[in-house]
């Protein structure tokens, strides 16, 4: 075994544990963390595989950005963990079938003929200058154009979907209508009262 498989296994060993405590922490913020650590391993894996942009977006996007706003979510929601697992054993036959579903269906796939050594071998060596990510992107805008506009799009659908919803009238929410108070008149507003003068 060389030093690079040991590497791969090191680090497939701990993006599976992480992977397990992510669905078995009781705690949300240590799910959300151990959900980092498993990113990072698949980033490390990545490297391996001689794919720096996609291990750098892996690690900038998700890392940097999603799981920081997950964090943030979770930590400022009181979430009450006993009312999130009361009727846990009623659902965890269905569950378990799903999940020996999932592992038989995986397994079928990568122990085919597909993913195997011969039908995968090693690429070749890459020549000097070669560069991935304006391989990437060059197949992304030639040969995976369409694929790439419907994401985007499907992306663009999801956004105005979530505005939407975030914008919808709720009961009991008072709301300002800006062009009514533009149109209000100084006689709508203030009164003056003539009264006359006082002494004590």
């Amino acid at each position: 075994m060389d030093f690079k498989t040991f590497v791969f296994y090191v680090l497939a060993a701990i993006m599976v544990f992480a992977a397990l405590r992510v669905i078995t922490a009781r705690n949300p913020v240590h799910a959300a963390l151990f959900l980092v650590l498993s990113f990072f391993s698949a980033g490390g894996i990545w490297l391996l595989l001689a794919a720096e942009f996609l291990a750098i977006v892996l690690v900038m996007v998700y890392v940097g950005a999603v799981m920081v706003l997950f964090l943030f979510v979770v930590m400022m929601l009181d979430i009450n963990l006993d009312r999130l697992r009361q009727g846990f054993w009623s659902y965890l036959p269905v569950g378990a079938l799903i999940g020996v579903l999932l592992v038989v269906e995986m397994a079928l796939v990568l122990g085919g003929r597909y993913f195997g050594l011969e039908a995968m071998p090693e690429p070749p060596a890459a020549q000097a200058g070669y560069s991935n990510t304006r391989e990437l992107g060059r197949l992304l805008y030639t040969d995976y154009v369409y694929p790439f506009e419907l994401a985007s799009l499907l992306l663009l659908v999801a956004m105005i979907v979530a505005v939407t919803l975030t914008l919808r009238k709720r009961k009991g929410v008072r709301y300002l209508n800006p062009s009514e108070q533009i149109s209000i008149k100084r006689g709508d507003r203030v009164e003056l009262i003539s009264m006359s003068a006082e002494k004590e």
